[in-house]
């Protein structure tokens, strides 16, 4: 009865509905796509002044300087504003885009990492039979087309799988899914289908059996966020326009309309984070793409102007990657508070989100401990129990801020439709928020025609769509083995950098340097167990990369994907930045200090922004030792097998003593940071008590792979068998 009551409700009335939508749109939507493509010129046809060498950052400078005037000026290089730049430039229009902070570090760089069209939008606008949203839902799909064709060494379809745990759901979900097929048409990615338990469990084995009864899975597109920014931006600086970030607006410029004597804005004062220095920005048009901080531009252009921004705060987190299959992601379509959690593998680790709760914007936004753990206890809810879902198994989390279009009508955040608006304020200021990752694109293209029309710019259509982002053109599934035969690198490290340079990769082979090991023969990781090499952070300093942050956070992913590994790589990306930025050039005790500031600024970023303050604080001297008394002596049994003078502390002196006499030698600061790991009140030991609160967070689940923990056990059963013992890091949790 139930079946069959959903069904009357939602499949049979809903599919009619979208099915009547679908007929209204398809016909039209063709036509217009084949004519947008019309007017696709060929690569060779469009001006691209800079193909061979990217200026750099100092000659983007020096045009915003020293450009009389240009015709359109960006203030935001994420993903929209990027995408203005670009789309704007392709018209031959002369171009600026300024960015107070690096390329994509904002919003852009802390997605879900999915290109879809939306399936719970699909549900909502047959659900109440919503056109608007219906076309926001196609539109994102064309897009999401496009950017899979454009951009193939960042982005790639992956495989959702939708479990399901009652009978009658499963035609209600498979309705929906082949609606979604549907809708796509011929930008289908593949075809959805069903699964049946046994066949659900062989793709996806961490699946909770229990009332398990199938599985649907359906495909989206997946991609490296903040990369796919970055070839957005410097596929535009390709194409001549001047592109620049730590360049900060300062005020708007205006000028009295002789027409109508109003102000009108004209351009922007701008300053250069790096050195201090002021200059004039002037545009015929100013494009306000700033995300969540939108308002902040409109109040600069009038104090009286409404916010119309509503944001709200997506958390994830990153967990190993044997918690998903390689190739097969998870949604969650009902979580127990209603939202979304999607589970995907990504980057060889798993990510799991979002949250979707009200924020206040700041440039910083720091996961919260309740957000990951909600995200961890539903996750909990749909693996198998035994696979024991850790807290200590968090390798990064963080925190993004999405620019939602305020709706007065709604109750909470999750009802609001990611669709975006394009404004132009009656200074001329055109403001263009809203919307979502996948359908930049068509937003940047939107807001130039506006632009164009508003400000009689000329320039034609928009040339963006199938036009190849960085990299993309030379790319191939196959080209990574050129990369491995003609420069000695490691399979794995080839492998990254064709997915992440794609045609660009062999430039950063070029500038890796010779390890003097049989193999490979050129490549140094900057840690061990992950792909990234030395040459990638020389070569970050000519994709614009100014600090550390940006190449932990933006060139690479590791901050995104371990943040004690990125932690670790920070001193030699710091050396070698100073080199290539100059800064060794300066006085010792000033290079010192920049070395230092520069490292501390990224610490703090891992600290706070990417969850490494949620790995302290599960392991505090406060923390409650919750051992019953046959582990309390048994774990003091082992410690003092470390601390044979019974001082009720050990050192670096006593951890050293047994695991000579095992055979095992561990370099010496390596060691200290084992202990500095334990030693929660930071006096260069640790006693007794903090190993027991040690032992306790483990077993609870807060803190796992710990080195001290493992390293003491494995040399205790090694005291007995004289046998070797490993203290490998294994990656760590926060």
């Amino acid at each position: 009865m139930a079946f069959r009551k959903a069904l009357k409700g939602t499949v049979i009335i809903g599919t009619g509905a979208a099915a009547a939508l679908l007929g209204l749109s398809q016909l039209s939507e063709y036509r217009k796509t084949q004519a947008r493509l019309a007017y696709v010129a060929a690569e060779g046809e469009l001006q691209q002044p800079f193909k061979d060498e990217l200026p750099t950052r100092q000659a983007q400078l020096s045009t915003l300087q020293n450009t009389e005037e240009f015709d359109v000026l960006v203030i935001g290089g994420g993903a929209t504003g990027s995408g203005c730049a670009l789309d704007a430039v392709t018209r031959n229009l002369k171009t600026a885009l300024v960015e107070r902070n690096d390329f994509s570090s904002g919003t852009s760089s802390r997605s879900t990492k999915l290109i879809h069209g939306g399936v719970r939008y699909l549900q909502k606008a047959i659900m109440k039979l919503d056109y608007e949203q219906y076309m926001m839902v196609k539109e994102a799909l064309h897009e999401r087309s496009n950017l899979l064709d454009i951009a193939p060494h960042l982005s790639a379809p992956l495989p959702i799988m939708l479990p399901v745990y009652k009978w009658w759901q499963l035609p209600y979900y498979w309705a929906g899914i082949k609606m979604y097929d549907l809708v796509a048409g011929v930008q289908c990615l593949k075809s959805s289908y069903v699964l049946s338990k046994k066949k659900a469990l062989e793709l996806f084995p961490m699946l909770k059996k229990d009332k398990l009864v199938g599985a649907i899975v359906y495909y989206d597109g997946q991609h490296n966020d903040a990369r796919m920014n970055l070839a957005i931006a410097l596929t535009a600086a390709r194409h001549g326009a001047a592109m620049a970030n730590y360049t900060e607006v300062v005020h708007l410029l205006k000028k009295t309309d002789a027409g109508t004597g109003k102000e009108k804005v004209c351009g922007a004062r701008c300053r250069d984070v790096v050195t201090g220095n002021e200059f004039d920005v002037r545009a015929k048009c100013v494009i306000n793409a700033t995300g969540p901080f939108t308002d902040s531009l409109r109040k600069m252009d009038d104090v009286k102007n409404a916010n119309i921004c509503q944001p709200s705060a997506g958390v994830h987190i990153v967990i190993p990657g044997y918690y998903s299959p390689d190739n097969m992601g998870l949604l969650d379509p009902a979580t127990s508070d209603g939202r979304v959690i999607f589970f995907l593998p990504w980057e060889k680790m798993t990510i799991a989100g979002t949250t979707d709760t009200p924020t206040e914007v700041t440039a910083h936004p720091i996961p919260m401990e309740e957000d990951i753990n909600f995200i961890l206890n539903e996750v909990r809810n749909y693996l198998s129990p035994d696979v024991e879902v850790r807290r200590g198994d968090v390798l990064a989390a963080w925190s993004g801020i999405r620019p939602l279009v305020t709706d007065p009508n709604s109750k909470d955040t999750q009802s609001i439709c990611r669709n975006h608006i394009v404004h132009i304020s009656d200074s001329g200021l055109l403001h263009t928020c809203g919307g979502k990752w996948t359908t930049y694109r068509s937003m940047a293209e939107e807001t130039l025609d506006a632009a164009v029309s508003a400000h009689g710019l000329g320039g034609g259509p928009s040339k963006t769509v199938g036009l190849m982002l960085e990299g993309g053109k030379d790319w191939s599934p196959t080209m990574y083995i050129r990369l491995v035969q003609d420069y000695g690198l490691e399979n794995e490290v080839a492998q990254h950098l064709a997915a992440t340079y794609g045609g660009k990769a062999f430039e950063v082979a070029k500038m890796a340097r010779v390890t003097g090991k049989r193999w490979p023969i050129v490549g140094k990781r900057l840690v061990s167990e992950f792909p990234y090499i030395e040459s990638e952070v020389r070569y970050a300093v000519k994709e614009y990369a100014c600090t550390a942050i940006d190449v932990i956070a933006r060139r690479t992913r590791l901050g995104f994907l371990n943040v004690q590994a990125a932690d670790e790589a920070l001193p030699r990306i710091v050396e070698i930045m100073g080199k290539m930025l100059d800064w060794s050039e300066q006085k010792r005790t000033v290079h010192k200090k920049k070395k230092n500031e520069e490292l501390e600024a990224a610490k703090k970023f891992l600290y706070f922004e990417m969850g490494y303050r949620s790995r302290s604080e599960q392991l505090t001297n406060t923390s409650e030792i919750t051992l019953d008394t046959q582990e309390v002596a048994r774990y003091t049994k082992r410690f003092h097998k470390f601390d044979k003078d019974s001082k009720g502390f050990i050192t670096t002196v006593d951890v050293q003593r047994v695991l000579q006499n095992i055979g095992v030698q561990i370099d010496e600061n390596a060691l200290h940071e084992i202990l500095n790991e334990v030693d929660l009140n930071k006096n260069g030991q640790v006693e007794l008590n903090e190993f027991l609160q040690l032992m306790s967070a483990v077993q609870k689940g807060q803190v796992s792979d710990n080195r001290l923990a493992i390293l003491m056990k494995t040399a205790e059963e090694s005291l007995d068998l004289r046998g070797p013992v490993s203290v490998d890091r294994s990656g760590g949790g926060v």
